[in-house]
């Protein structure tokens, strides 16, 4: 598949063209923000909001641009509002109203990812899970073993459903790849 094909696609709200976007542009987001944050969990965290982002604002994209270039601005925004939100001693309101007018990205299931996680044996599986970071563990359990809505994972968590929708898309990817390994 084709980036540009990719983000055609996913305007129709595609799943496996997010998917393609994710896995193809992770890589350059999270380093742009680990060299910004020099923090590992900052920069997987900017990573997620940007992509939760980029899938919501998806139909605004300019292909007169680089899309991976869109990308980085979208992340370099988020930290800055990061800073400024840190830096900032005055409470303010979250994010919260704005995330509910969120698009949704559409979870067609199964995904070849999804069919890898439920052959495994549940054993091998648990194992496996306890090696990704705690935050992939945690929305894994939710998802799969409690079986909550992505909603109830948002309100659980207190994120915008966008953001907890890739992080399980990416939790999912990292297990599969676990899996794949052995």
């Amino acid at each position: 598949m084709e980036v540009e094909d990719a983000i055609e696609k996913a305007k129709t709200n595609d799943q496996i063209a997010f998917n393609f976007l994710l896995d193809t542009f992770w890589n350059s987001v999270y380093g742009f923000q680990l060299k910004r944050t020099e923090n590992e969990n900052d920069a997987e965290d900017i990573t997620i909001q940007t992509f939760s982002k980029a899938f919501d604002k998806i139909h605004t994209y300019n292909d007169k641009f680089e899309f991976k270039t869109w990308l980085i601005t979208i992340s370099k925004n988020i930290h800055i509002d990061l800073l400024r939100k840190r830096k900032s001693s005055v409470p303010h309101t979250s994010n919260n109203e704005k995330d509910d007018n969120f698009h949704s990205i559409i979870d067609e299931s199964p995904s070849p990812e999804d069919k890898l996680i439920t052959e495994q044996n549940l054993t091998k599986l648990l194992r496996d899970i306890k090696k990704l970071k705690p935050h992939y563990q945690e929305v894994i359990n939710l998802r799969y073993f409690q079986e909550f809505s992505y909603k109830e994972i948002a309100e659980q968590l207190d994120e915008p459903m966008n953001n907890v929708k890739v992080k399980l898309l990416r939790a999912k990817k990292l297990l599969a790849e676990i899996i794949k390994k052995k």
